[in-house]
């Protein structure tokens, strides 16, 4: 495995900046011996790093085996691809936006970029695992996607293919023997020993899974959703991820760019939503993050959470909180206090 690290790619937005994950669990594990790892990869991903200019729509194609007990797992993140994963043997979690899914042999799972996932609850099964990571150049859920100049798909199939992906909310199938042997073949080019990479040959492979999963797709005639590349689906997405960016100094004008509105129609959306103007809903979570403190820890300072909650004072805090509660955040933590003490 490389040691050279490029950068992460970023996503901007909707509500925060992203880098997209390292695998750091799966880098530690390699090193602690208790899984091979055989990959090809950019951008930090781990495995043998790849020259820029060598197929740099592939973020990462490879395959761990993991046998016996596991003591990490890939927790909650985000890739910047289309991502596409096949369990070959074994068994482990996989979770997608709060829903977990058992895997096994023969499973798939596809998920959207940037869609947040994790695999393991929190630990990985024993487990051979499969996967491909494609960039194609999303930065929010209502921009097109854009494949690689090689891949070899009729413009029909192609866009075929992106309405299936993208409509699509199932993140896990029952993958046919065709998908499992193109997985295989990638999983045979990443461990190649050679000095050059079989560039042709990896583009061949992934065109190859590219139609037998658009084959698959087809046959199961799934429902498709619009909603999922929709400007409001932007917004929703924006506001589920909210809660984990709260520290950040937001104003209606950032949170409305972040979406890619304007301060009118992102207010309309967010109304639509969650039945509040955007400001109070931003101050509605950040009085719950600051009651989870106040409970979780009572000693703690009243300025520490106030900042931590995004409140930039300890008085706009204290003045929110009252109003919110009815109590002063010390008499909350004090209540709390007691309650627990019962």
């Amino acid at each position: 495995m490389s040691s050279r690290r490029e950068p992460s790619a970023i996503f901007e937005g909707p509500s925060a900046t992203y880098h997209a994950d390292r695998c750091e669990p799966l880098v530690q594990a390699v090193a602690r011996g208790e899984v091979r790892l055989s990959a090809l990869a950019h951008r930090g991903y781990p495995g043998r790093a790849l020259p820029a200019t060598v197929l740099p729509e592939v973020s990462t194609v490879g395959c761990w085996d993991a046998p016996g007990t596991q003591r990490w797992g890939l927790d909650w993140h985000r890739n910047e691809g289309i991502e596409f994963t096949f369990v070959s043997r074994g068994r482990t979690a996989f979770l997608v936006e709060g829903r977990r899914y058992p895997l096994g042999p023969g499973h798939l799972t596809i998920t959207r970029p940037w869609q947040k996932h994790r695999v393991g609850d929190p630990h990985i099964g024993p487990s051979r695992l499969l996967w491909l990571i494609l960039d194609v150049g999303v930065r929010r859920p209502d921009q097109p996607w854009h494949w690689p100049e090689w891949l070899m798909l009729d413009p029909d199939e192609a866009r075929r293919l992106t309405t299936l992906l993208r409509h699509n909310e199932n993140p896990v199938w029952r993958a046919d023997r065709e998908v499992g042997a193109c997985f295989e073949s990638l999983a045979r080019l990443a461990d190649a020993d050679t000095p050059r990479v079989p560039q042709s040959r990896i583009r061949i492979a992934i065109s190859e899974l590219a139609l037998a999963i658009l084959d698959l797709l087809e046959r199961e005639r799934i429902p498709l959703d619009g909603r999922l590349v929709s400007v409001r689906r932007t917004v929703d997405l924006f506001l589920q991820s909210l809660p984990e960016h709260l520290d950040h100094p937001w104003t209606l004008e950032a949170m409305a760019a972040r979406c890619g509105l304007g301060r009118s129609r992102f207010s309309e959306y967010c109304r639509q939503l969650v039945n509040m103007t955007p400001g109070h809903y931003l101050t509605f979570l950040r009085i719950e993050e600051a009651r989870r403190l106040l409970t979780l820890d009572p000693e703690r300072g009243i300025l520490d959470i106030a900042l931590a909650c995004g409140f930039q004072t300890s008085q706009y805090f204290a003045t929110a909180f009252r109003k919110a509660t009815g109590l002063s955040p010390r008499a909350f933590a004090d209540a709390r206090q007691r309650e627990l003490a019962i």
